[in-house]
């Protein structure tokens, strides 16, 4: 089959859909393998019905009910969102318990990356020094003297990748003293003790925010806290000043710090995907999910995240649990946050954007299945709630909202040393406190952004290579760049802000 040929791709037999392969999409008249006939246009990533599909009928795709015909699909029919009516959510009682425990195969050995080992005993990818802000109040007081640092301090540090300010917008105007009001917090105080950082926490704080010092870390007492409200400090430039000389023992100390071997167990992986598209259950996430399975074989820690686009896969998270406990977690956690979409008059329908659909996603369902397998095959081994911190190696969920940001920001908080990005429709995305590789789940995506896009997937749609090869690919690659390989978006020196996820009221 050449490639201006019509082609489809089909997740599994029993599927009544298949999604259309070519670039751009195929004409109406299009003569499908199979010899059905298109009876409209159908743009690529979109779904074809294979045969006819009565109104109210079961659309099948990865062998899971997507939806049901909101009205007559005669086969070579268009099936998009229009046209389907979404299923309601599974329900979080009588779920198949550990009843789907697979082997994770033979431990790898003999793989090991460059890393800034911590001491104790955890292993950064970068060594970097991060600023922890109380309140946002001071954020443009610290983002002045970081680029300051950047300029004149940083240059004589050369073992020293970076500094950042953990900028938020927390702090103060909040009901700090709310039950949920625990989840920022703790957020923000794992985020400092990440292990890209060295175990160096320096803090900026104003002085009056709710959110004080010794209530963000209440276990230690802080060295380097730098307190904007203090007498001592007279006007801007002697806050400057402050902050200036309080980075410089920092990085005193980052600088003595160097690259050493690593096994790969010592890495914290965590996967996300945003700009999702009907490519991204096809080729990049099951790719991933092979990645996945690798590093677990080598030790490695490994979390995937996002509630609402796994949730309705719930029964198959339930039934990989390693343990009734793990099951419980999960089941914990999901449900939680059903009540809290729910408290918002919401549910996860609200997830599926825009530009989901236009890639083929008709709504969360579909979506979710795609997302699921960048997980693997791997038992899951622990649940990670927001704002915690991993404690446990293997494959974990950590439970996240959806938001590219919020997710990155808590899996950064979980102890997230490298990040793994798949989209379809394309998303700049990535955050400075560990590197983001990004993977195009479409070649055409990977030849626009050819300067954006670290691994292409591409050729998984076309049988150019199989999700195994493309699987031992990433997981080469997160070695190398764990070990110091700059990703584009290092390159460029582009990233987002942090965003907590803050559950509780404002005041």
């Amino acid at each position: 089959m050449t490639r201006d040929q019509p082609r489809i791709i089909a997740m599994h037999s029993g599927d009544n859909v298949a999604i259309v392969a070519n670039d751009f999409g195929l004409p109406e008249g299009a003569s499908l393998p199979g010899g059905i006939r298109l009876r409209e246009r159908v743009p690529q990533g979109h779904k074809v019905s294979l045969v006819d599909i009565p109104k109210g009928g079961e659309v099948r795709r990865y062998n899971v009910v997507i939806g049901f015909a909101a009205l007559d699909l005669p086969a070579g029919s268009w099936v998009n969102e229009n046209r389907l009516d979404m299923p309601k959510a599974p329900g979080t009682t009588g779920l198949p318990i550990s009843t789907n425990i697979a082997a994770p195969g033979p431990a790898l050995t003999g793989h090991s990356f460059l890393g800034y080992r911590n001491a104790n005993g955890t292993v950064g990818t970068r060594n970097l020094l991060a600023i922890t802000t109380t309140v946002q109040c001071v954020s443009g007081i610290v983002d002045h003297a970081v680029r300051r640092i950047r300029a004149e301090l940083l240059p004589r540090y050369p073992n020293v990748g970076g500094i950042l300010s953990l900028e938020h917008i927390y702090g103060c105007g909040v009901a700090i003293d709310a039950p949920e009001a625990v989840i920022p917090i703790r957020t923000l105080r794992n985020i400092s003790q990440n292990p890209n950082f060295g175990g160096e926490i320096m803090t900026v704080s104003l002085g009056c925010e709710k959110l004080q010092p010794d209530r963000l870390f209440p276990e230690f007492e802080i060295p380097d806290l730098v307190r904007l409200q203090d007498d001592s400090n007279i006007g801007f430039e002697a806050m400057i000043r402050t902050i200036m000389e309080t980075a410089e023992k920092h990085l005193e100390r980052l600088n003595r710090r160097t690259r050493e071997p690593c096994p790969a167990s010592d890495l914290v992986v965590g996967l996300q995907c945003g700009g999702s598209d009907a490519f991204s259950g096809v080729t990049a996430n099951p790719s991933l999910g092979h990645a996945s399975d690798l590093l677990v074989r080598a030790g490695g820690t490994v979390m995937f995240s996002e509630n609402t686009e796994v949730r309705d896969g719930i029964d198959q998270l339930t039934a990989r649990a390693a343990t009734p406990e793990v099951a419980r977690a999960l089941i914990e956690q999901l449900s939680w946050y059903d009540a809290y979409l729910e408290r918002g008059q919401v549910d996860r329908a609200a997830n599926t954007t825009p530009g989901n659909k236009a890639g083929g996603l008709s709504n969360i369902v579909e979506k979710a299945m795609g997302s699921i397998v960048k997980s693997g095959t791997a038992p899951i081994s622990g649940v990670v709630a927001p704002g915690e911190r991993a404690d446990q190696k293997g494959l974990l969920f950590a439970a996240t909202p959806a938001s590219d940001f919020i997710c990155g920001t808590l899996q950064l908080a979980a102890g997230a040393t490298l990040h793994v990005f798949t989209t379809g429709r394309g998303t700049p995305y990535s955050l400075e406190a560990f590197p983001t590789i990004k993977v195009s789940t479409r070649s055409e995506l990977a030849r626009r952004w050819h300067d954006l896009i670290d691994i292409d997937a591409g050729p998984v749609a076309t049988g150019e290579t199989s999700i195994e090869e493309m699987g031992q690919r990433m997981f080469q690659h997160m070695l190398d760049v764990a070990s110091g390989t700059p990703t584009w978006a290092e390159r460029h020196g582009i990233h987002n802000s942090l965003a907590l996820f803050n559950p509780a009221p404002v005041t």
